[in-house]
């Protein structure tokens, strides 16, 4: 062989040589695409597994205290004098606490978040995030209703209980451990008429979200309110003896 010849033969190995690591590389970042992929695909089903377990037991747990307590109430009113006047006490507390489903009067509240806003209308000193519900909005719309009596309060049919957690993670709101969204309904029973006044006066809550967001406040002789479905605990807290 001259010397051209083996520098075209040395060329087309080289080739060949660089076409099969092509061909290898791309082999295994195509295999680690599926990889991650089923890795993410089996993540995600682990976490749902896991809190739907985790439902599973609070579900079961209230299911147990509300058989105990229906037991406790069945004893008590064949064995016990006066059982009639403690039966009443008993579903008093159950109604104050947010175990039983209520209803009457009151005011219904929506906030919603206010699309109509842009990044592009916006000027350079104004924040979109403004336009958005935040967990702190609800605190607030609920604070003033406790101030102005409220008896009994929700919100997208979450009950607020005394152990109810209004809180934010990234974009998303949680009530009682709850993902909710926009539009968030609010209600409350009480007096509609002081609680109306109350949210609704001149440089009010409503007035401020005014600013901002969607808002509408309604007055209601007829307003359902459901039950707290979660398990109402303490850890601290022991009776006086």
């Amino acid at each position: 062989m001259n010397k051209k010849q083996i520098a075209i033969t040395l060329g087309i190995m080289c080739l060949i040589l660089t076409m099969g690591i092509i061909i290898q590389i791309r082999t295994i970042k195509s295999t680690n695409k599926v990889v991650s992929q089923s890795f993410t695909s089996n993540n995600l089903r682990d976490q749902v597994l896991k809190w739907k377990e985790k439902y599973d037991n609070l579900y079961e747990e209230l299911q147990e205290a509300q058989a105990t307590l229906e037991k406790t109430r069945n004893e008590a009113s064949k064995n016990t004098e006066g059982s009639e006047e403690k039966e009443e006490a008993l579903k008093k507390n159950n109604i104050l606490i947010g175990l039983t489903d209520v209803k009457g009067e009151g005011v219904t509240i929506i906030l919603k978040d206010n699309n109509s806003i842009s990044s592009g209308s916006l000027s350079i000193t104004d924040d979109v995030s403004n336009y958005l519900v935040h967990n702190s909005d609800l605190i607030s719309v609920v604070n003033e209703l406790k101030n102005a009596g409220a008896e009994a309060i929700s919100i997208n049919d979450q009950r607020i209980v005394i152990n109810t957690a209004i809180n934010c993670a990234g974009n998303v709101i949680t009530v009682n451990d709850q993902k909710i969204s926009s539009p968030f309904v609010i209600k409350a029973i009480g007096n509609s008429s002081y609680m109306y006044s109350a949210l609704t006066r001149p440089g009010g809550i409503i007035e401020s979200f005014n600013s901002y967001l969607i808002t509408s406040v309604k007055e209601s002789n007829n307003i359902t309110i459901k039950k707290y479905t979660g398990v109402i605990s303490s850890k601290y807290m022991k009776n006086v003896e």
